[in-house]
């Protein structure tokens, strides 16, 4: 097989025994599935590597790669490259040949590889058509001429229908076939693809345990031992030609300009033209001095405000003028000069929402610009307010607007002369500069500077008096102002300046120039040439041949010399010189760094680099073949500057100097480079200040040097190449990867049927400490979502294929690509003048705006720096733990509310078990005493019960199930009703008749596709023989509706109880042991599981009797429920409470709420309750309904100040945000911010903990409860006869313990260990205690693989031991098995005799410093979450509500979230609440929080619309039915996403 595979036969060669031993385990491993495919084949390569000379067919490239040790061979590699430039036609900018030949091979090497499409609602985002699409502006997107690209690979996309609505169906087998993968599944069939790409081999065991005091560190990427590294010796400074001494050379600029203007006033200066290429004016050099001295004079004199001046000299001002008005920029730019004021130029803002433009704001603030030149026309451009006056830009100091127009200025007067000052190191002008990261700053250049610099480019450059140029660039900064506004007046020049909009329109424009001004110098970028290239077929009859110098702006761009090559090869034959092409390489702080020289001017031959790619990363420099594909062909960019000193130093930390073979940053000491950064000291001494050192550490200079951003080396014949910027530079995971580089290899994979070429964005984010690499690019209209998605699948799989195969011969860069975005056309972010905003464009994506219509992530090929998962200790018993814990002094994690053993061994209390009889002696002895009280929507009583009306209600209900339903003693009858007082007369009814109620909710008539089968399961599950309804439910349930739901045919027999004869029961049922079973209580839980707990007498005794001891109740008090009263302890509160206390219930049914969301709080106000139960369902409405409304409802009276205890009644961890928020929102309204506190309870036990702030002064002796003949204590007569001076006593009273909050490690949490930590601190999670644990209920924490005890430092299963546990399982619907246990638990070491009940809840116990009112210290329970729900991910345990938590913060419009696994795949489902343009926003954002705060990937995201996520009456998800409705594609999701 291995030879097979391999291509030949080994056996004849001769390996050793350990490399056929070897070979041996990785077949192996193969056939068992613990290695994938491509694993194995690198494993093996790397082992037949020696042996490659003997064996035919192995990749050749794991030979060892052919380095050059010395400097020596490189050097004669790189002169015989000089000799030629390559002739191979390259028509294309960002591409070569080579680049092009490496990816077609990558794509043919992995076509086979295949990955999930997403899905996608057809109304997202859908396009226009073609010919009604408006294309993005020719700039970006000129007409390609690009042949012989990479042939497009063609994915099927699986096609099946979208169904909506589908009832989720209650038999979980339906879902499933026995393999666990859904039938006819569209989603799940995709998640088999995706988990297809992501096998991997299995790790190896780890020798270390979870430590408690640990410190969880991300793993480090380990460096290669094989990675090259530097070998040649420490480079030395580089030393410039010096400056040469020019006779009668001007003291300084503005010399020059007044010689020029007075001496030669009608010379050409500047030729400015209109779009369509004809000269509309010719600024000589005597207008532009005559001008500029009116400005000077202007804004010096005229100016003013409140009589003062408005300027001085020193102070910064805006210079605004368009790319189309040089004429007028240069007037204001010397006259500024003139005025000793300081231009400051900038971009015109064209909107309030431009790119960057509140950047350039603050940079105006912090310089404190006041005023703001520009001409008529761009003024009236501007937009405008109401008043007429330009607005005020977002982030911009409020200006003054002055138009410099000549009918604005003022003639100097004959006595005012400006002084013409010797240069000098003050400022002249500010360049502003935008940083990788978004911020502009605004560079100081001195007048000496400015001078040098003009002085070194005359020199450089040759110029001299009347030359013409051609100037394509941005007059108001870099290049373009360095040659075409200050070094052309400094040598009067002609400059011909070819506006923005004219290249736009004409890309050939500056060629004909040249050729019509017979212009000797042209200043362009390679991106002009690549334009002109496209557009040179239609003109035949230019000529090149007078240029002595192209200047390439960009030529520190290592693709420039893609367009440099293609535009000799085709503008030779028209006059162009090769030795006339001259890259230059320059930065906004050390402004010219380098340019090549023609051989005229003493320029060596120009040179050429074919370097390693895979070596650049590592930042060292090895010659390579073009033979290879992964190299980077660069060009020299000349040498440096005159009088300038050079080094290359390291790129981060001390400027230690590089060694020969080693890139970094170019560093520069010159008389001619910007002096700070404005009014940041900071990194202005990093940056202008930078003393290079040796290796010794020794200073190479007591100059400082200027860093320029560069990055690159020297070469021979001390040539300097440039290999990247810092701005585009990104380090992935210690490796070093340049923004362009990426950018080439996307445009080699087709791009031009999918994308536009010029719109593409790479950048890189911070995710969970590295950089990960962002591609975004803006898609064709015409292109097709699945060739979109397969063009973006090549592009990542091409960039990153060496990551995930590690073979030289098929890695471009070797790094993965985190996420790749494709947006419409012409939405991303422009800069100025043409291309990207490249930070513009990251900002969006960080913050959810950049409204993508195509995303893919591949997280798991690029994050390899995750934590280590956790392998679980195997030898550790917990006989060994506890005595670990009682080494460690850590007691056991146990807990009990007050004892009530006397209470029940008393006999009256035993005489009063049964709630029939409760109910029969309130009838008689306090017949008339208010019992329940209903409220509808209008907060009006809907109905009432007194004792006697229940009783005599039960008794009718009775009589009819005895004589209409024919039922015997122990039939189960299904009670299915609407939340009100029929509910608790016909459970009682069941009660008198013998019969075992079960509460069912009633199915919404809106809804009976999904409800109307619930009720059908429990009603079979059950076993009912009976139902028992309402006339409108019972027409429901027979309807022709009902029968499309379920099969009407089979139900039991139904009797309304809505007109029963008045007939008394002939006697009471008497059950003849407590033990018997009272009534069934069914419910949902929140994984899915219906199940039914068996609640006998004595237990529902005891459970009343406990909710009355722990809340004080008694007759004369009201309490307020807004609960469901169908399963739990809202049915507990709703039915059986107030008949065993006797307190009135004020009830209010949740689902009125919808109509009158203030019914709750206003009936609490009303009746001035001091105890009131809800749901977090419940406070959720009041919270978002309410939020606005709290003033109004002040003014209708609404008063919370009567509530001391408002308890939340659920089965989950309390919500700790909506509890805070509720008490601070409603804090207006008098109610105390202690007085919210929750509940715990759960299937086997419905109250566990209550925590009843409210505690009388007053304890009566638990002896003397029940000792009265009427069965009630002492204190319950007294309190009924005494009601207000209770009250006075109460309010006397102390109150007991507030729930305590506590602050724990949630990377501690995830190993089921507790370390309390303070709060603010990094991964802190805030958990709130979950009540006071009930009187005779007894808690423990268990391990739940072990069911020992654990200590109170660990997470464990909350086991529970009470009188009032439910007595079992009636039925768990399909999961009998897995819950047998559950009741009858016992700890394996310990106390072994305890029987416990396993609550299925994960938890811990904390002894706090709080005393209740015993005395006794505290003991509080925290619930951390479900067992059932908890994600077993990487060996960890992780808590749904966390991961959910993180991902609703991750942007504005995520409504709601719900996690879930599906075969070792996070699945994060997220309702978006805004536009669907918004949807694969969230994508990214959802992957990046769970990354950085969990440690996790996200396997599949879906957004979906809100509401999609269900959630039950209390307010808890239900992630595994939304597990089940994704896996059968019920969702209809708006958007799919598979992270790859």
């Amino acid at each position: 097989m291995a030879a097979e595979r391999g291509g030949c036969s080994l056996e004849a060669v001769p390996l050793p025994p350990e490399v056929r031993e070897s070979l041996a385990e990785l077949e192996l491993e193969l056939s068992e599935g613990d290695i994938t495919q491509k694993g194995y084949e690198k494993k093996r390569a790397k082992l037949l590597a020696r042996y490659i000379p003997l064996i035919q067919g192995v990749d050749p490239s794991l030979q060892a790669e052919n380095r050059v040790p010395g400097s020596s061979q490189a050097t004669a590699a790189l002169s015989k490259q000089q000799k030629s430039r390559s002739t191979n036609s390259r028509d294309e900018r960002f591409r070569s040949d080579v680049h092009t030949e490496a990816v077609q091979a990558a794509l043919a090497k992995y076509k086979e590889r295949k990955m999930p499409m997403p899905s996608k609602r057809r109304s997202v985002l859908v396009h226009s058509s073609v010919e009604t699409y408006t294309p993005p502006d020719n700039h970006s997107a000129p007409p390609d001429v690009t042949t012989g690209l990479v042939e497009h690979l063609h994915h099927e996309r699986p096609q099946v229908a979208s169904v909506r609505g589908v009832p989720r169906g209650y038999h979980s087998s339906i879902l499933e076939t026995a393999d666990g993968v859904p039938v006819n599944s569209r989603v799940s069939s995709k998640i088999q693809q995706l988990l297809n790409t992501l096998k991997r081999p299995k790790r190896p065991p780890l020798k270390e345990f979870f430590v408690d005091d640990f410190e969880e560190l991300l793993e480090v990427q380990q460096p290669d031992p094989n990675q090259p590294k530097p070998e040649g010796n420490q480079m030395n400074v580089l030393k410039g030609e010096p400056l040469g001494v020019v006779t009668n050379w001007p003291p300084s600029l503005l010399a020059a300009l007044q010689r020029w203007g007075t001496t030669q006033p009608k010379t050409p200066c500047l030729t400015a033209l209109d779009t369509t290429g004809k000269a509309i004016y010719t600024l000589t050099y005597g207008k532009l001095w005559s001008r500029s001295l009116k400005l000077a004079y202007t804004l010096l004199n005229k100016l003013t405000t409140k009589s003062e001046p408005l300027l001085k000299p020193g102070d910064r001002v805006a210079l605004v003028f368009p790319n189309s008005d040089p004429v007028m920029f240069m007037v204001a730019f010397y006259g500024c000069l003139l005025a000793e004021l300081i231009p400051v130029p900038i971009e015109v803002p064209l909107t309030r929402k431009d790119a960057g433009s509140q950047q350039i704001g603050f940079l105006l603030g912090s310089c404190g610009v006041t005023l703001a030149l520009t001409t008529d026309a761009c003024q009236k451009g501007l937009p405008k307010a109401q008043t007429g006056e330009v607005v005020t830009f977002k982030g911009w100091p409020r200006l003054i607007w002055f138009v410099i127009d000549g009918k604005h200025l003022a003639k100097p007067t004959k006595d005012w002369h400006p002084q013409v000052r010797d240069a000098s190191a003050e400022i002249a002008y500010i360049e502003y500069k935008t940083s990788k990261e978004g911020s502009t700053v605004g560079i100081t250049i001195s007048h000496a500077s400015m001078l040098a610099h003009c002085h070194a480019l005359t020199q450089a450059c040759g110029y001299s008096e009347a030359e013409t140029l051609t100037n394509v660039l941005d007059f108001k900064r870099d290049a373009g102002l360095w040659h075409g506004v200050l070094t052309s007046v400094m040598n009067r020049m002609h400059v011909i300046s070819i506006p923005y909009a004219l290249m736009k329109v004409n890309p050939l424009s500056w060629i004909q120039k040249v050729c019509s001004y017979k212009a000797r110098v042209a200043v362009v970028k390679s991106r002009d040439m690549h334009w002109s290239l496209l557009a040179q077929r239609d003109q035949r009859d230019v000529s090149l041949s007078s240029l002595r110098m192209l200047i390439v702006a960009d030529g520190a761009n290592p693709w420039s010399i893609s367009s440099c090559d293609a535009f000799l090869n085709v503008f030779q034959s028209r006059g162009l010189r090769p030795e006339v092409i001259c890259p230059c390489a320059s930065s906004s702080e050390a402004l010219t760094v380098a340019i090549r020289r023609p051989p005229e001017l003493g320029g060596p031959p120009p040179g050429k680099a074919v370097l390693s790619m895979n070596c650049l990363s590592f930042g060292v420099i090895r010659v390579d073949t073009e033979e290879k594909l992964s190299v980077l062909t660069v060009q020299d960019v000349g040498q440096i500057m005159p009088g300038a000193n050079v080094c290359v130093v390291k790129v981060d930390g001390t400027p230690y100097l590089c060694k020969a073979d080693e890139v970094g940053e170019i560093c520069v000491n010159s008389g001619a480079t910007g002096m700070a950064y404005f009014g940041l000291l900071g990194i202005t001494k990093n940056v202008f200040e930078a003393i290079p050192v040796t290796a010794a550490g020794v200073p190479v200079s007591d100059q400082p040097f200027t860093r320029t951003g560069l990055l690159g080396f020297v070469g021979p014949d001390y040539l300097v190449f440039v290999v990247g910027k810092l701005d585009g530079l990104m380090t992935v995971s210690g490796r070093r990867h340049n923004a362009d580089d990426v950018v080439a290899t996307a445009l080699a994979v087709e791009p031009m049927k999918f994308v536009y070429r010029g719109r593409i964005a790479v950048f890189s984010v911070t995710v969970l400490h590295d950089d990960r690499i962002v591609l975004v690019a803006e898609q064709r209209p015409d292109a097709s979502e699945e060739d979109s998605f397969q063009w973006m699948s090549r592009v990542l799989q091409v960039v990153s294929l060496s990551f995930l195969s590690f073979q030289a011969i098929d890695s471009i860069h070797q790094v993965g690509v985190y996420c790749l975005a494709l947006v419409p056309a012409n939405t991303l972010p422009k800069a100025p003048l043409g291309g990207i905003h490249i930070s513009e464009t990251k900002q969006r994506f960080l913050e959810g705006a950049l409204h993508p219509c195509n995303v893919l992530m591949c997280p798991h090929t690029c994050v390899t720096n995750l934590p280590k998962p956790r392998q679980k200790q195997p030898d550790v018993g917990p006989a060994s733990m506890i005595v670990g814990n009682l080494v460690a002094g850590k007691r056991i994690a146990q807990a009990s509310g007050r004892d009530v053993t006397q209470l029940e061994d008393n006999d009256q209390a035993r005489k009063f078990l049964y709630l029939a009889d409760v109910l029969q002696w309130r009838a008689q002895t306090t017949p008339d005493h208010p019992l329940f009280l209903l409220l509808n929507s209008k907060g009006t009583v809907a109905s009432t019960a007194s004792c006697i009306q229940l009783h005599k209600r039960a008794e009718r209900v009775a009589v009819a199930l005895i004589e209409k339903g024919r039922l015997n003693v122990g039939d189960h009858v299904a009670l299915v009703y609407p939340p009100g007082v029929d509910l608790i007369a016909t459970f009682y009814g069941c009660l008198y008749a013998g019969c075992i109620p079960i509460t069912v909710r009633p199915p919404h008539p809106q809804n009976l596709a999904t409800t109307l089968p619930t009720v059908k399961m429990i009603v079979e599950v059950s076993k009912s023989a009976c139902i028992l309804t309402t006339q409108a439910i019972m027409k429901l349930l027979k309807s022709k509706e009902a029968a499309t739901a379920v099969d009407i045919k089979t139900w039991p027999t139904i009797l309304d109880t809505d007109d029963m004869p008045k007939k008394k029961l002939a006697s009471i049922f008497r059950p003849t042991s407590p033990d018997m079973l009272a009534y069934l209580d069914f419910s949902v839980s929140t994984t899915g599981i219906l199940a039914g707990v068996k609640m006998s007498h004595a237990a529902t005794s005891a459970l009343c009797r406990s909710i009355k001891l722990q809340c004080e109740l008694y007759p004369s008090r009201q309490i307020a429920i807004c609960l469901d009263p169908y399963c739990g302890l809202g049915f507990a509160l709703w039915c059986l409470c107030s008949v065993y206390s006797g307190h009135q219930s004020i009830l209010v049914p949740p689902l009125e709420l919808e109509s009158n969301v203030s019914l709750w709080l206003s009936a609490v106000s009303q009746y001035k309750v001091r105890v009131t139960f809800c749901s977090y369902s419940v406070m959720e409405m009041c919270t978002k309904g309410l939020g606005t409304q709290t003033d109004n409802l002040r003014m209708k009276g609404v008063n919370l100040s009567c509530v001391r205890t408002c308890m939340v009644v659920a089965e989950e961890r309390p919500r700790i945000t909506l509890t805070q928020s509720f008490s601070k929102l409603f804090k207006d309204l008098g109610l105390s911010a202690r007085a919210v506190s929750t509940t715990f309870g759960c299937r086997v036990n419905v109250a566990i903990c209550l925590q009843c702030l409210f505690v009388c002064i007053f304890f009566f002796p638990l002896s003397l409860c029940f000792t009265h003949f009427d069965g009630l204590c002492y204190f319950c007569l007294w309190s009924c006869c005494q009601p207000n001076r209770l009250g006075k006593l109460a309010e006397q009273g102390t109150a007991g313990p507030d729930p305590t909050t506590v602050y724990v490690d949630m990377r501690a949490l995830r190993h089921d260990r507790v370390r309390l930590v303070e709060r603010g601190s990094p991964h802190s999670l805030p958990l709130m205690e979950s009540g006071k644990i009930l009187p005779g209920v007894k808690v423990i924490i268990a391990h739940t693989e072990t069911k020992g005890p654990l200590g109170d430092s660990h997470l464990g299963e909350i086991w529970v031991s009470s009188p009032h546990n439910a007595t079992g399982y009636y039925t768990v619907y399909g999961e009998e098995a897995l819950h047998a246990d559950h009741f009858t638990a016992r700890l394996s070491f310990g106390d072994t005799q305890t029987v416990w009940a396993r609550t299925g809840y994960l938890g811990f116990l904390r002894r706090t410093e709080l005393t209740d009112a015993s005395g006794e210290r505290h003991d509080a329970l925290y619930v951390v979450g479900s067992l059932d729900e908890t994600l077993e991910l990487r060996g960890m345990r992780y808590h749904p509500i966390d991961i959910e938590t993180s991902v609703i913060r991750a942007h504005k419009s995520i409504a709601e979230c719900a996690v879930f696994t599906w075969t070792n795949l996070l699945v994060v489902v997220v309702e978006l609440e805004g536009s669907e343009q918004e949807a694969l926003d969230l994508v990214a954002l959802v992957t990046n929080v769970v990354l950085e705060e969990h440690y996790l990937i996200v396997g599949v995201v879906v957004i979906v619309d809100p509401g999609v996520i269900p959630i039950n009456s209390r307010g808890e998800k239900q992630r595994m039915h939304l597990r089940d409705g994704f896996l059968a594609d019920q969702l209809d999701p708006i958007y799919v996403a598979y992270n790859m």
